[in-house]
């Protein structure tokens, strides 16, 4: 990244230019990030702001530059989870582990997956933990913890993801062969 050590220092001195070099070099990437846990571009960008006041104002505890874009997601990972437990009444069912049936994805249907889609349409307690669970390399137990649940539950949880995808993946799926035999 140009000039992130630069400006790092330049924010860290309460720099306004130097604030918002580091706003416009990490905003896209964080507003992804934010999008993928509360599915609503407008609450995403909410929690981008929030993410990123909260990150000038305590950029002090940041250590170095190289670190920077590592600590400033997990600003945003923590304000998205801290804005969806808020905001959404999350509901988490103790059930069995289901199968994981991600194995068999047609490739070639698989690259042509809008990944947003996906997240948009999710239920937002198995978007919590798989997000975490994947993105974010937290293990059951940590994830638990973060959002006061069983380590079970979040296991459950993320089995159900899983087999939320492949359904939806299959769903979309067949819709498209559906459309193209109807084209031929």
């Amino acid at each position: 990244m140009k000039h992130l050590e630069e400006n790092f220092k330049l924010a860290k001195k309460q720099d306004r230019n130097g604030q918002k070099a580091l706003y416009e070099m990490f905003s896209a990437k964080m507003l992804a990030v934010a999008n993928s846990y509360t599915s609503n571009i407008h609450d995403a960008e909410d929690v981008l702001m929030n993410a990123f006041l909260k990150c000038f104002q305590k950029i002090g505890d940041c250590r170095d530059w190289k670190s920077f874009p590592f600590w400033l997601r997990k600003i945003v990972v923590n304000d998205s989870i801290s804005f969806v437990r808020k905001n959404k009444n999350i509901m988490y069912a103790d059930l069995e582990v289901a199968e994981d049936v991600l194995e068999d994805q047609d490739n070639h249907f698989f690259n042509e997956i809008n990944i947003e889609e996906i997240f948009s349409q999710m239920p937002i307690g198995y978007r919590l933990i798989f997000n975490l669970y994947v993105f974010e390399d937290k293990k059951h137990q940590e994830i638990a913890e973060i959002l006061n649940i069983s380590e079970g539950t979040s296991k459950s949880q993320l089995s159900k993801a899983k087999k939320w995808i492949a359904d939806y993946l299959k769903t979309k799926e067949n819709g498209k062969k559906n459309t193209e035999t109807i084209k031929n």
